[in-house]
């Protein structure tokens, strides 16, 4: 579980395919770090689109740099991969609050409700079913195809969809303080509320999403299914955990894929990712994006656990290893980046 990759030779035609969704779980205070507020987080997924199409916002009001360090989305280090490398990509929104100023293809579905009440995902089939057809669309288009996500309280009904499948482990986290108890209580109502017990939908990955889960997942395993043999990266933490088990209870060969995240994630010691890809049998590999040694402050808060991933930074970086781009030309360029933003926040006082 290293970043020792498994792909040895360089993609001719790869694609970065970022899923756009929103849950209302992300309401409760205190569940996400994706946002200055609880409401705000309806924000997150259009401004990390417009973010990572433009490198600035465009119709969202807030920057995404977190204060009081202008600690910046992961969606920049995205960004950043993407402009050196030149490597397409695609937004496919599936529910959301808010709709940013950038090209996409709509799954025309609705923002998931709080995983505490009764259904959290409408007709999680039909969105499985949608992006399963743009998944094969986009598997005549590319060889190599990474796949990120954003979603405020992702990690939460990741918890929860994977705990009603039977598996154990602690999430992760977008804050430096994991707030685990908070996210425990919800899970715990969650279940309760659809009468779900501790594995009882193993085998009904689909109505595990829509009981307690959101519509990013439905979304993910669709795309994974209609893309089929082709090289797919899963860029995430926990919530790519989330969908890989989706994926595998499904059916779905796995072979082809596999789970990239960072080293923030990997060595998380306030939750068991570790021990919970072991669980799922999946395939993972951690890369370090080298925060340390920026002379950005608000990056330098990424080795102290503010933000770890998102936005399919992980994957982007291990596709950038393999396009010849190193970790140090991605930090530089997020440097940069960032500077131009800290600018526009000075305009903006």
């Amino acid at each position: 579980m290293e970043f020792l990759p498994r792909d040895n030779k360089k993609p001719e035609n790869p694609l970065f395919v970022c899923v756009l969704a929103n849950t209302e779980t992300a309401y409760i205070d205190g569940l996400s770090a994706a946002g200055k507020t609880a409401k705000l987080t309806d924000y997150t997924p259009a401004g990390d689109a417009e973010v990572l199409e433009t490198g600035n916002i465009i119709s969202v009001p807030v920057l995404p740099m977190t204060p009081p360090y202008n600690t910046p989305t992961p969606g920049l280090t995205t960004r950043a991969v993407l402009t050196l490398t030149g490597v397409p990509h695609v937004f496919v929104r599936s529910g959301m609050k808010l709709t940013p100023e950038v090209p996409m293809i709509d799954l025309e579905t609705e923002a998931g409700s709080d995983i505490r009440n009764e259904v959290a995902v409408k007709d999680p089939k039909g969105i499985f079913d949608r992006a399963e057809a743009v998944g094969k669309d986009l598997r005549d288009k590319s060889d190599f195809i990474v796949i990120g996500e954003s979603i405020p309280a992702g990690t939460t009904t990741a918890w929860a969809v994977l705990d009603a499948m039977g598996y154990d482990g602690v999430v992760s986290s977008s804050s430096c303080e994991n707030p685990i108890g908070l996210k425990e209580e919800v899970v715990c109502a969650a279940l309760k509320s659809s009468g779900i017990t501790h594995g009882s939908l193993r085998n009904s990955p689909l109505e595990a999403v829509r009981s307690v889960g959101d519509p990013m997942m439905p979304a993910v395993a669709g795309l994974v299914s209609g893309i089929g043999d082709k090289r797919v990266i899963l860029a995430g933490g926990t919530q790519m955990a989330a969908v890989f088990a989706v994926i595998k209870h499904l059916g779905i060969n796995t072979d082809n894929l596999s789970i990239v995240t960072t080293s923030y994630v990997a060595n998380d010691e306030s939750a068991t990712f570790n021990e919970l890809i072991e669980q799922l049998g999946a395939e993972m590999f951690h890369v370090d994006p080298g925060y340390g040694q920026s002379s950005h402050v608000g990056l330098q808060q990424y080795e102290k656990g503010h933000v770890k991933e998102g936005v399919g930074a992980g994957g982007a970086l291990y596709l950038a290893h393999l396009l010849g781009v190193t970790r140090e030309q991605v930090r530089e360029e997020v440097e940069k980046i960032c500077e131009e933003l800290a600018d526009l926040i000075e305009e903006k006082e």
